[in-house]
């Protein structure tokens, strides 16, 4: 179980992924609104092509 800050916004992805990709290439994916930083400490959420995996930036 991951327990999170009380105000941690979670931001899941709408498409798939090529899980191949590290923890590296995956800043490059996130383009989250204008008005969000995502070095803020929020939590980013990418799944493979299947569902049954997850990345957590």
């Amino acid at each position: 179980m991951i327990v999170s800050p009380a105000g941690t916004r979670i931001w899941i992805t709408a498409g798939v992924i090529d899980m191949r990709r590290g923890f590296d290439g995956l800043p490059a994916l996130v383009k989250p609104p204008p008005e969000v930083d995502p070095f803020s400490g929020q939590i980013f959420a990418f799944f493979g092509r299947r569902g049954d995996r997850i990345k957590l930036l």
